[in-house]
């Protein structure tokens, strides 16, 4: 393409100057015979004049009366009546003579010549000088074309660039822009692809890392199920709790529909009728084998006959996470309290351990933040899963720890 550039520019100066340059040579030269022209006739009016004068004078005319009367290295013959012509000058060769000639009324002319070597010469220096004109304007349109077609070359190589850099998997927008509207349309249209890749990407890794962690909470309680299972040779015992691992099983189905769901529209909560009882029923019964192994107690207080406007999977979702923080990082009995506030209704959970330290306060929610080694997941998905719903996920105090989700109440008919 920068040949091509290169090419087209020097091919239209080229014609402009074989155009505009013809016509000036032909002008110039016309101008310079012209002038030539005008010389010798002048050159021959004067001397017709001098010649006049001395026969009106009566006085003779002769070569040497009128010899200093030519000027320019000119040649000029005279004739009188009665005389022999007059030379005077050295007499040009025959070819490449301006000739011009005055005649009067009583038979006297004067004819003046010039040899066109000096005519020539002005035309060959007028052609010099065009021409170097000529040669100056092609070497400036041949840096001109260069630096144009540089502009507009290197900005299309830095494009390909961004666009192999794109497709490599380098998804960081550059920002540049040229100062020629079209490629700097083409360079917003690669930074706002790179944008959109980048977002595509950064939450293909959060379903990855979400889902990771949403799916661990369900699996170790079905584990656990089926150890106990496993150990169990009541078959009533058995029966109980296969019918409580099928309720896990949905509820990780649930939880996978939550995650795809999620990932297309973050805000598409179902926003159905929820019984509150239900889901903390569900995840006491769900968490209490791990609790007494611990050695530890999970409690229920509160009001009850409790329905929210929710997700069921979500909010089973945020309370096994909380739950699970708990087992894991707190002490002593884990209490579940439910109350209603406004048009709200509060589900807490709280336990006798150490709480969440000063320096982390509400950080605590912040991916990758964690004060105990974890993950730093946990918490941040149960907010975004709260939010998903139109409610919010809080931390109300900080020792001993307080979690507090807050849903919407139903309305009362």
């Amino acid at each position: 393409m920068r040949r091509r550039l290169i090419n087209s520019t020097l091919a239209v100066v080229l014609v402009v100057i074989a155009v505009f340059g013809v016509s000036l040579v032909i002008v110039e030269t016309r101008t310079i015979e012209s002038a030539a022209h005008d010389r010798v006739r002048s050159e021959a009016v004067r001397l017709f004049s001098v010649v006049e004068g001395r026969i009106a004078g009566g006085e003779p005319v002769t070569p040497e009366a009128l010899q200093e009367q030519v000027t320019g290295g000119r040649f000029a013959v005279v004739r009188a009546p009665g005389q022999r012509p007059i030379e005077l000058g050295q007499k040009p060769e025959s070819t490449g003579i301006i000739e011009e000639t005055q005649k009067g009324a009583g038979g006297v002319s004067v004819t003046v010549q010039e040899s066109r070597g000096g005519v020539n010469g002005e035309i060959g220096r007028a052609l010099m000088i065009i021409l170097a004109v000529a040669l100056l304007a092609i070497g400036a349109a041949v840096l001109l074309a260069i630096r144009q077609a540089n502009r507009l070359t290197a900005p299309l190589t830095d494009l390909a660039e961004t666009a192999e850099r794109l497709g490599s998997g380098d998804q960081r927008p550059r920002h540049r822009r040229y100062g020629v509207p079209e490629l700097d349309r083409v360079a917003d249209v690669l930074d706002n692809s790179a944008e959109r890749i980048s977002r595509m990407l950064t939450a293909e890794r959060r379903l990855a890392a979400d889902a990771s962690h949403q799916l661990r909470t369900p699996l170790t309680a079905l584990s656990m199920r089926l150890e106990e299972i496993t150990v169990s040779d009541d078959p009533e015992t058995v029966k109980e709790e296969a019918a409580i691992g099928l309720t896990q099983v949905e509820r990780l189905t649930d939880v996978v529909q939550r995650l795809l769901t999620n990932s297309r529209d973050p805000r598409s909560g179902l926003g159905i009728d929820v019984d509150v009882d239900e889901v903390v029923k569900q995840q006491i019964e769900e968490w209490r084998p791990a609790y007494r192994s611990a050695g530890r107690a999970i409690v229920r207080s509160g009001k009850t006959d409790l329905r929210a406007v929710a997700t069921p999977g979500s909010v089973a979702q945020v309370l096994a996470t909380l739950i699970e923080n708990a087992l894991m990082h707190g002490e002593g009995r884990v209490a579940i309290r439910t109350r209603v506030t406004g048009t709200q209704i509060v589900i807490e959970v709280t336990d006798e351990g150490k709480g969440v330290s000063p320096e982390l306060g509400s950080r605590v929610f912040e991916r990758s933040v964690s004060g105990r080694n974890s993950t730093g997941l946990g918490l941040a998905v149960a907010r975004d899963l709260a939010e998903a719903d139109g409610g919010r996920l809080e931390l109300v105090q900080q020792r001993p720890p307080v979690f507090a989700l807050f849903l919407g109440r139903e309305a009362e008919a």
